[in-house]
């Protein structure tokens, strides 16, 4: 029997092999119950072109100090900053990476905001 975290991995090990034939620069979100993040990572998987988290200083200012980026709003706002990191290091269009993590919540906020503030996935 899998554990829920294996379970999730695995759903993602399938996600990562279909972005990679595809050749794409890919957008993974990894969430916590404090904290998440997204990375634009190159199509090759070697390198990070562009992150953004919660831990940020000047987005944990943002959003009112300490123990506030597990929430939809903190979602949104990193998936605005992603988008807006990507466009200035010239990326339009990427593949979005979930992890295995379902697509509601905090993970659907991040890749709404992306997608409003111009990222085309």
């Amino acid at each position: 029997m899998l554990t829920k975290k294996e379970q999730r991995l695995r759903r993602a090990r399938q996600t990562r092999i279909r972005i990679a034939q595809q050749g794409a620069v890919r957008l993974a979100v990894h969430r916590t119950n404090l904290h998440i993040y997204a990375n634009i990572i190159s199509p090759d998987g070697a390198r990070v072109l562009a992150s953004a988290s919660t831990l940020e200083p000047e987005v944990r200012a943002q959003l009112g100090g300490h123990g506030k980026g597990g929430n939809v709003a903190a979602a949104a706002l990193i998936g605005k900053r992603i988008a807006e990191k990507a466009k200035a290091a010239g990326i339009e269009k990427v593949a979005f990476d979930r992890s295995g993590f379902a697509y509601h919540g905090r993970v659907k906020a991040l890749a709404e905001a992306a997608r409003e503030a111009g990222l085309q996935f």
